[in-house]
């Protein structure tokens, strides 16, 4: 998740300028992860060392303008010091200031330090290009014809309006999705997936790791149907250099396959999280699974370089179990969440294996 709109998201939240909507999901957000829980302690500290530093000097100002205005007209007298007693007067009068604002100074860089550990581990956001695809707005016009051509049919259900568009899998055939915490990060107001069939579902974020980079979507919506038991299932090892590996997403309105292999077993910068990988991904891939050929789920999507051709990077499925995990730790009503164990994709060739693979993989979009 980028650090600045998780910064302006906590300094909203302190202020008081999100909606109701907002409020419940970002404290969901506090409650499910104890980074973004201090990063907003911290900050209403720092916004209130900052008002209590601007109040002090703001009081120290009026009383020099006081003093001065006094002394102009001869109803009081201001000794002249000199020297040694000069210097020993000025560090009196503002070794206070100074012990603020270096407080001050310690406490943005101690933050900034964590934002960079917590949020941003082992990313220089320079080199890496997050694969959200913010949506056209000739493909909102169009929409808006849908949805007007649509309004005569009442059994028609309206497109629903879209800024940002990615990728997710189904880990629960019962509707639960992985996608990246980076591409519901700027969907402040509805989140939704859609299948290849073109239908729209609303879904809600249950569970967010932005160490990972990992989300978890419940889809709420009661026209959603189970589309039956995982084809594949999700690796817990770590996989081998050089393994040759496939994705599905949505570069476009329609899922869009890549292939390539594993090419380094860390991400950028070394991040043991992570993997680096050889294969086309452009905006709009974000969370999309990476697959191996046995049909095992071996990663999801994150990023890619920007100064390289090709690579690019997935976070290790085995964070996929842990996310799950901590969320059933958290809340007992999900305790019922079972990622798949089955593979029916073993031995089966590409082509069939996409075509088992198309009903569970989705489009995350919202606004």
């Amino acid at each position: 998740m980028d650090d600045i709109l998780l910064m302006d998201a906590a300094e909203r939240y302190s202020k008081g300028e999100m909606s109701a909507q907002e409020i419940v999901f970002f404290e969901e957000l506090r409650k499910n992860n104890p980074d973004i829980d201090q990063l907003v302690v911290e900050h209403n500290f720092f916004l209130n060392e900052l008002d209590v530093y601007a109040r002090a000097k703001a009081f120290r100002h009026t009383l020099h303008e006081t003093e001065h205005k006094l002394a102009e007209e001869g109803l009081i007298t201001k000794s002249q010091l000199r020297g040694k007693a000069k210097l020993y007067f000025i560090w009196n009068k503002y070794k206070r200031t100074v012990a603020v604002a270096a407080s001050i100074a310690g406490l943005i860089s101690l933050t900034t330090a964590g934002l960079n550990l917590a949020f941003n581990k082992n990313i220089n956001n320079s080199k890496l290009e997050m694969l959200v695809q913010e949506v056209s707005k000739t493909q909102k016009d169009v929409d808006k014809i849908k949805n007007a051509a649509s309004s005569n049919n009442p059994a028609a259900k309206p497109t629903p309006s879209v800024d940002y568009m990615a990728t997710g899998f189904l880990i629960d055939a019962k509707g639960y999705i992985v996608t990246n915490a980076h591409v519901i990060a700027p969907m402040k107001q509805h989140i939704y997936v859609e299948n290849k069939k073109g239908e729209y579902f609303t879904a809600i974020a249950v569970s967010t790791d932005v160490r990972s980079d990992l989300a978890i979507l419940k889809i709420v919506d009661t026209g959603f149907h189970s589309p039956g038991i995982l084809p594949y299932s999700i690796k817990r090892l770590n996989s081998d250099l050089g393994e040759q590996i496939f994705t599905l997403g949505f570069p476009r309105k329609e899922i869009v396959y890549g292939a390539g292999y594993l090419s380094a077993k860390s991400g950028q910068d070394g991040d043991s999280s992570a993997y680096q990988l050889t294969i086309p991904a452009n905006p709009g891939n974000s969370g999309g699974p990476v697959i191996n050929g046995n049909g095992e789920v071996i990663g999801i999507i994150t990023g890619k370089n920007k100064g390289a051709d090709g690579v690019t990077y997935a976070a290790k499925s085995k964070n996929i179990f842990k996310l799950v995990e901590d969320l059933k730790r958290q809340d007992k009503d999900f305790q019922t969440i079972k990622t798949p164990s089955g593979n029916i994709l073993r031995g089966l060739d590409r082509v069939q294996q996409i075509k088992k693979l198309e009903d569970y993989i989705y489009m995350v979009v919202g606004n």
